[in-house]
């Protein structure tokens, strides 16, 4: 691909490089092996899944040219759709929570994506999206593509989400690590890259461990009582029901507090050079918690899932 010239941008999606975060574990019996995903030209792994769900519509004859697409997200979602329809010619709409940070709704609008903000609902705080706001969400982007006849992307229920990992992130992370994989886990959002990812990894070797990341204070997935479901790791964790997600594939659940992601993420930023949001702060603080107990010495494989250029108006790196 190197000394390939790209027809578009879209070309570039894939394919990201593996980190080891020797640095962080120099301590600790075992590795943690950081797939780079903010290196995509969105800057995030839901890169990854615009695409996928974006070629399979095509090719299922059901998006056609000068189609309108619409999508819920909380700004990484968008941004690759924005991308991906940019370049080949979709209109593109995303309906974002305004809990979200705004880099994200400014970026969507420069990629050309018209960004419709929904009010959180009464008292959830700012930088803190639950579920709630999400239904919020959800029926504004329900309402808008009815609308206007358009599609929707709808990265919770679509396949091509799933298939962006299990055709494509999975894949990567075998032949990067040649086959030396013990544990991967991943931060539930969509629960497309947790399941796609388990999938394939498991095909190869059905003894590698998948372990579910979930806010210590949301922990719906596992079935425990939440205790605040306004977390800061913004992406994911809204305690409600994923579709996408294959819990036959969860070897077991690893709790993160808001704080451990902060400061697991701000450690990566200084001690690795990689710049991270709130989720890859969630993965990273989560395979350290593997390594110091019941994973002591095991290769753990986890994705940076954005950058942390997209929470500059947070307090994750204040």
């Amino acid at each position: 691909m190197e000394n390939t010239i790209l027809s578009g941008v879209h070309q570039a999606i894939g394919n990201t490089p593996m980190v080891h975060l020797s640095r962080l574990t120099e301590n600790l019996t075992g590795n943690i092996f950081a797939k780079l995903e903010y290196v995509n030209p969105g800057f995030s792994k839901k890169d990854r899944i615009a695409l996928q769900i974006i070629e399979e519509a095509e090719e299922a004859g059901i998006l056609k040219p000068n189609d309108t697409v619409v999508e819920l997200t909380s700004g990484n979602t968008g941004t690759g759709l924005a991308i991906v329809c940019g370049v080949k010619g979709y209109k593109f709409v995303a309906v974002m929570s305004k809990g979200n940070s705004m880099e994200r709704a400014r970026m969507m609008q420069v990629l050309g994506a018209e960004v419709v903000l929904v009010d959180q609902a009464p008292g959830s705080p700012v930088g803190q999206v639950s579920g709630e706001d999400l239904a919020k969400v959800e029926e504004v982007a329900q309402q808008i593509t009815k609308e206007r006849n358009a599609f929707r992307a709808d990265q919770f229920h679509h396949i091509g989400n799933l298939h962006a990992h299990e055709f494509h992130t999975g894949e990567e992370i075998w032949k990067q690590t040649n086959g030396k994989v013990d544990v991967f886990l991943d931060f539930a959002g969509s629960g497309g890259t947790f399941t796609g990812c388990a999938k394939t990894l498991k095909k190869y070797n059905p003894n590698i461990r998948c372990y579910l990341v979930e806010p210590y204070t949301a922990p719906f997935y596992s079935g425990k009582a939440a205790t605040n479901l306004n977390h800061k790791i913004q992406g994911g964790g809204y305690s409600m029901d994923l579709p996408l997600l294959d819990k036959n594939f969860i070897t077991d659940y690893i709790h993160v507090t808001d704080e451990e992601a902060t400061q697991v993420a701000r450690e990566l930023a200084r001690k690795e050079g990689i710049f991270a949001g709130f989720s890859s702060g969630a993965n990273v603080a989560a395979a350290l918690q593997l390594l110091k107990g019941k994973e002591k010495g095991a290769n753990i494989v986890l994705t940076i899932n954005d950058s942390g250029l997209k929470y500059l108006s947070t307090d994750l790196y204040e």
